[in-house]
């Protein structure tokens, strides 16, 4: 029984002569991991974000518009953080600009019609 404890400390041993290099093949997946999740996740989402700020900054009179719970209209009035929009004739609401999430073609026309 005695030599059991022995054996283990003999195998343990030369792993830890290689501090540096254990240190670097242990770091290396990680950073292989993260290196991967920001090229495939976390930059795209970046630039569509981009995007989107621009967009609703580009905004202006005339522009059809979708918001954030689906409502479709036309933008009539623009301020720096709201936009008066005619979701129907004669119709017209104030919407804060954050709530936008599509910005469609100038004279898109519904698809039913």
């Amino acid at each position: 029984m005695s030599s059991s404890p022995n054996l283990m400390m003999m195998q343990a041993a030369p792993g830890a002569g290689g501090g540096t290099a254990g240190l670097l093949m242990g770091i290396a997946p990680w950073l292989l991991i993260f290196v991967i999740f920001y090229l495939l996740m976390i930059r795209p989402q970046q630039k569509r974000v981009k995007e989107h700020q621009a967009a609703i900054a580009a905004i202006k009179k005339g522009d059809e518009i979708v918001t954030g719970g689906g409502i479709r209209g036309r933008v009539t009035k623009v301020s720096e953080d709201e936009a008066e929009v005619e979701i129907a004739q004669g119709v017209k609401v104030r919407i804060v600009k954050t709530t936008i999430t599509q910005v469609l073609a100038r004279n898109a026309k519904p698809a039913n019609d």
